[in-house]
């Protein structure tokens, strides 16, 4: 997502508080913030699925694989 989509969404925002959105922007607000949570989980999802624990043993577990599915298709 970029700036341009938040600083639209924090627009929004300030509008709903000031004066109020009509139709059509409370659409496109919801909207942009559907978009932003689903960014918001693709890049935990990615950051999460990279992670890897040396175990006492000396093996190394890739969360990714093991629980993110990471690798299968």
């Amino acid at each position: 997502m970029n700036q341009d989509k938040i600083d639209r969404i924090n627009t929004l925002y300030h509008k709903s508080k000031a004066t109020g959105l009509s139709e059509e922007e409370k659409a496109e607000q919801a909207a942009l913030r559907k978009e932003y949570i689903e960014a918001i989980r693709s890049s935990l999802r990615g950051n999460l699925n990279s992670i890897s624990i040396q175990e006492t043993d000396g093996t190394v577990t890739d969360l990714g694989k093991k629980y993110g599915k990471v690798g299968e298709e």
